[in-house]
């Protein structure tokens, strides 16, 4: 009788040690490779124009509290200050911006991850002196740098003009 009672025991204990485990395991919703794809865009940068003057520099850090990306741009010209929030959205499939500046100027953008480029494009920009997107591609370079490209498009998705171009390398410590 005594071995009944003590393969209960250690049968319910055993059980009940299973359900409490499984119920502590920390679920990581934000580790699917997708969450990953702009991680390359992740440190503390400076920022060049193509004739390699720097032109600002950029804080790019992954939020540990949240699925997201903060950008913290300062530009060294003209002391322009910005921050982006940049996460991934699994019920589209989506790659998301958000980009606000001290002149009150905000941008909202979503696009995707392809060979090596994130681009993100807004909705149609209605304008007086005509309708555009704005597309921003940021590249994944190999030797560690990363070129980003602001461009504004036609109703046609054709380049209209570019408006930023930066090459951001890595500061060193």
């Amino acid at each position: 009788m005594i071995r009944i009672i003590v393969y209960i025991t250690i049968f319910t204990l055993s059980t009940f040690l299973s359900v409490v485990n499984a119920q502590n395991k920390v679920t990581k919703p934000c580790n699917s490779p997708e969450y990953s794809q702009f991680n390359f865009w992740v440190g503390n940068w400076n920022v060049y124009d193509s004739n390699d003057k720097l032109i600002g520099t950029n804080n790019v850090v992954k939020l540990t509290n949240a699925c997201a990306i903060q950008e913290n741009w300062v530009s060294k010209s003209s002391k322009s200050k910005g921050t982006s929030y940049n996460y991934y959205n699994k019920t589209d499939n989506s790659w998301n911006q958000l980009w606000v500046d001290n002149s009150g100027f905000s941008l909202e953008l979503k696009g995707h991850y392809d060979k090596n480029a994130m681009i993100l494009k807004s909705k149609l920009v209605k304008s007086k002196s005509g309708d555009f997107y704005n597309q921003i591609t940021w590249t994944n370079n190999k030797d560690g740098s990363v070129t980003q490209v602001w461009d504004y498009l036609d109703e046609n998705h054709q380049k209209i003009k570019e408006v930023f171009k930066g090459i951001y390398k890595k500061q060193q410590n």
